[in-house]
């Protein structure tokens, strides 16, 4: 779903969505019904409750819709926050990409991308991995 069927479905500005997906403002109160609606999630899960929502869909997905999400939070503060769609995560995977060093430690060097490409293709998604280091650095890789 693309940021401009978001907002024409809630008849706002696309550019509302994007600040909302980069944490720049969040929807308006009177959104998050029908918000969570048109996402399949629940409003806590809008709202940032922590699920351990992973689910898998009978239907066979076409991971072209699906996208790549990886939310990592340093224990110094710093956040990154990484959206792909699976056509350019194929492509990555494809070429032997692999997941980014946090602080400099190989943190996430046992993450198979070409696995989570795997999970998907067989309609699992949801928050796949959710790390804590010892050092407080905490990282979730979700597909949706």
């Amino acid at each position: 779903m693309t940021q401009e069927d978001v907002a024409g479905r809630l008849n706002i500005s696309a550019q509302a969505v994007s600040k909302w997906e980069n944490d720049l403002s969040a929807p308006d109160l009177s959104a998050l019904a029908e918000l969570s609606d048109m996402l399949g999630v629940t409003t806590d899960e809008l709202l940032g409750k922590e699920t351990n929502r992973t689910k898998i869909n009978p239907e066979t997905h076409n991971v072209e819709d699906i996208c790549f999400r990886v939310n990592i939070v340093s224990a110094d503060g710093d956040k990154v926050k990484l959206n792909l769609p699976f056509a350019i995560l194929k492509v990555f995977a494809d070429n032997g990409a692999q997941m980014p060093k946090i602080n400099g430690k190989d943190t996430l060097s046992g993450i198979d991308l070409k696995q989570i490409i795997e999970l998907a293709e067989r309609g699992v998604i949801g928050k796949l991995v959710e790390i804590e280091t010892a050092d407080g650095d905490r990282v979730e890789i979700v597909v949706e």
